[in-house]
């Protein structure tokens, strides 16, 4: 277990809302209120207490109303209870969405203007009934029990099989104690007015609701039909003989794998998480979204679909191969920068990195080699000049790129004791919320809204986005099924290079060579073996690998050549990659679009200040190797910036190729817009956001398939380009507007190259995929 540090406050080991411990044995039983309690959490198998220089260090459990909503505190809750089980992001999107909902819903029923999302409603064909009823207390205090009774409720049931449902436990009551609720109380009576019993409600409706949305929950969430093609891989025993199809997923065989949370989990071969998981009810995203493919006699839901990734040929050498080589060659170079003795230097400040807008990503493979930087790492972002909130310029950083890398590494992989990434952004939520420079206006218009008004909205919005978001990821994972690094990698390896039919070793599935990077093993090479028997083998120069470390504390593995069938991702030996199908990437779908969120939420891309940080203590901060070799502080201007670290930090672990992450990029992008403007149809509408953004329009259908389009609510003086991800305008072969379904038709040339493409409706923009000639 690791810690991690929000400007000195510790807030994803702890259930720091609250009460500062969390250990296995849960809270003291003499606690009374007015106690202070010490930080204590389990690092390895040794037990440490912390003083955190932060106020919240000595934070008394009366405070706890006083300091934060109560919907802050059952977020609080549920991400703890996330950690305390098994690293399901899919699930666990779904469980902060589904939780959203309690306490928006709580929320709303007593608001005159807001709309509940789920009850009174019918949804996906459920359909909730709601009878009227008086409060039997003021509204202020109805409110904050019926969202806790829902949340309560909600949390015992969803997380009674996790492994460490007996801390869970032990939260969620105490959490009831301190605010003066009976835990035992279980009515649903509501229409007496007892909000208490409104709150039951509301839970037992998302559980029945939850039973029939697609996501198996009855069946332990289990897969239907998915089966993988390819046998396991062993890690441990050198190349990769088992693989069958090099553009297919394959799990992986361990003695003892152990999740991201820290779970082990049983038997040697981990099944593919939720490859079916486009069949769960969504939030925001529409029919004009959805794409149902068939594979082996069997439906996948696809939203958002992005197209195939590159697939490796192994009979000829075409484009999609080059691609595909370039790819996963990109990711062990990279590999080869995550070297603590390496003397390159970067500025990781604000100054040197972001400032990436939608239109510099590629959207075609061909253009990656000029986004992407093979040999230094990165991505050319220019940064700020100066901090808009201070006009003053960022302080430039200049760290070791080895450390660096291995630290972006490994904060954004949510390592073990993990929220997963969904809840990643919502503890980035909280903390943002707790920062003083914010103020509270939806939209950054409009009045400042209460603490509890604030946290339901934002958290509706947020839950639903990464809801949707693991929704069309995972889809996309199940029918693409695309491979992983660590079995691409050493399959390639195993074939030999591609570059020269002369040279030995050709196989036209095989590396390209690239000095430096890429090269054969040559006779008086140290890795040539006794008796040559690694002679013509293909070199990478990369991380060595968890073999070359046998105290994590004091050793790493440092980067040096290594044969490519011995390659490892920069992971701990008992996890080594994640067991799902690699494209897109999921970490970069739900960071595009929780960033999204947050901008159209806060109102503002900046986080309060103009910078939100992240400390990484030397030697105290990495888990299977020493590092960093010095103070690192991760720091981000925007939470675009924030979204676009957490897309290179997978490349830099091994997790994923560029081709993963650009699609989940611009797939989260639309993602977040959507559930924005969803969730905002069920709010006040006089909270300062324009009008428009309830009636934002619509594109469909989208990929474009022939060339024309149909912008839903619009009007005959609306403004339309079509630009390129160059940034240059294509001209509208037509525009036909129909007035009586506020309905317009827009024709594009027939000449159109397939790819990605922004289309502005005046001052809003939408991605198009225009499938051309």
């Amino acid at each position: 277990m690791y810690l991690r540090y929000f400007s000195g406050i510790l807030l994803l080991t702890i259930l720091s809302s609250f009460t500062n411990t969390a250990t296995a044995e849960g809270f003291p039983s003499n606690l009374k209120s007015g106690d202070v309690l010490s930080e204590t959490v389990m690092v390895a198998d040794t037990t440490k207490t912390l003083s955190i220089p932060s106020t919240r260090s000595n934070l008394r459990i009366s405070s706890a109303a006083d300091n934060h909503s109560v919907a802050r505190m059952w977020n609080e809750a549920v991400l703890q209870a996330i950690r305390n089980d098994y690293a399901r992001p899919t699930v666990h999107a779904r469980n902060l969405f589904h939780t959203t909902i309690a306490m928006y819903d709580a929320w709303a029923l007593y608001d005159a203007k807001a709309k509940p999302y789920l009850m009174g409603n019918t949804l996906h064909g459920f359909t909730s009934n709601m009878q009227n009823f008086t409060p039997q207390e003021s509204i202020e205090i109805s409110r904050k029990k019926a969202i806790s009774y829902a949340a309560f409720r909600l949390l015992d049931y969803r997380f009674k099989n996790s492994p460490d449902f007996a801390d869970t436990k032990a939260i969620i009551d105490n959490l009831m104690t301190s605010l003066g609720y009976d835990k035992t109380f279980t009515s649903t009576d509501y229409a007496s007015g007892n909000a208490a019993a409104l709150g039951n409600y509301i839970a037992q409706t998302i559980m029945s609701y939850g039973n029939a949305d697609g996501a198996r929950e009855l069946d332990g969430y289990n897969n239907e039909y998915y089966t993988p093609v390819n046998d396991p891989l062993n890690p441990t025993v050198s190349g990769n003989p088992t693989i069958s199809n090099p553009n297919r997923w394959q799990p992986l065989s361990l003695d003892t794998y152990i999740d991201q949370s820290g779970n082990v989990i049983t038997g040697n071969v981990v099944n593919f998480l939720s490859p079916e998981w486009g069949n769960v009810n969504v939030f925001a995203m529409s029919d004009d979204d959805r794409t149902v493919k068939t594979r082996d006699g069997h439906d996948y839901i696809i939203y958002h679909d992005p197209g195939p990734p590159p697939q490796l040929s192994t009979t000829t050498n075409n484009q999609s191969s080059d691609y595909y080589k370039w790819n996963f060659s990109l990711v062990a170079a990279w590999s080869s920068h995550l070297d603590p003795s390496d003397d390159v230097l970067w500025d990781i400040s604000p100054n040197s990195i972001g400032n990436l807008s939608l239109n510099d990503l590629p959207t075609n493979y061909a253009d990656y080699p000029n986004f992407y930087d093979y040999e230094n790492g990165g991505d050319g972002s220019p940064g700020y000049s100066v901090n808009p909130k201070t006009g003053q310029p960022y302080t430039p950083q200049m760290v070791q790129r080895g450390d660096y890398a291995r630290v972006l590494a490994e904060f954004w992989a949510d390592g073990p004791d993990s929220e997963t990434p969904p809840g990643h952004w919502f503890t980035l939520l909280n903390y943002c919320n707790d920062s003083p420079s914010l103020v509270k206006r939806f939209g950054g218009q409009g009045p400042i809204l209460s603490d509890l008004e604030w946290d339901v909205k934002g958290y509706l919005i947020l839950g639903g986005a990464m809801h949707d978001a693991a929704i069309s990821a995972w889809g996309i994972k199940g029918y693409y099924d695309f491979i992983r690094p660590v079995s691409a990698i050493r399959y390639m390896g195993d074939q030999g290079q591609s570059s020269d039919p002369n040279l030995p070793h050709y196989s036209v599935s095989g590396f390209p060579l690239r000095e430096g990077y890429v090269e054969l093993v040559k006779a008086g090479d140290p890795l040539v073996g006794s008796n040559n028997m690694n002679l013509n083998k293909i070199k990478l120069r990369s991380w060595k690998g968890p073999d070359y470390i046998t105290d994590p504390a004091t050793q790493d593995a440092g980067v040096d050549w290594i044969l490519a069938e011995d390659w490892w991702p920069y992971q701990r030996p008992s996890f080594v990659t994640p067991p799902f199908a690699g494209y897109i990437s999921g970490h970069s779908t739900y960071s595009r679009a929780a960033a999204e969120v947050l901008t159209l939420f806060t109102g503002d891309a900046f986080f309060p200040g103009g910078m939100g940080s992240f400390e990484a203590p030397k030697n105290d901060f990495l888990v299977f190797e020493e590092g960093p070799s010095e103070n690192i502080t991760l720091q981000w201007a925007t939470y675009r910036d924030a979204s676009d670290q957490c897309s290179l930090s997978r490349i830099w672990g091994g997790i994923h190729p560029p081709a993963d992450d650009i699609a989940g990029r611009l797939i989260g992008y639309q993602i977040g817009h959507e559930a924005f403007d969803f969730a905002v149809s069920y709010f006040n509408s006089t909270l300062g956001v324009d009008d428009k953004i309830v009636e934002s329009f619509k594109v469909y259908p989208n990929p474009v398939v022939n060339n024309e389009v149909y912008v839903t609510r619009s009007t005959d003086s609306d403004q339309f380009h079509l630009i390129d991800v160059q940034g240059r305008t294509i001209p509208i072969i037509e525009k036909q507007f129909d007035a009586g379904r506020s309905l317009s038709k827009l024709s594009f040339p027939k000449s159109l190259n397939s790819g990605m493409y922004i289309l502005r409706v005046n001052n809003v923009s939408k991605i198009l995929a225009i499938k051309g000639r």
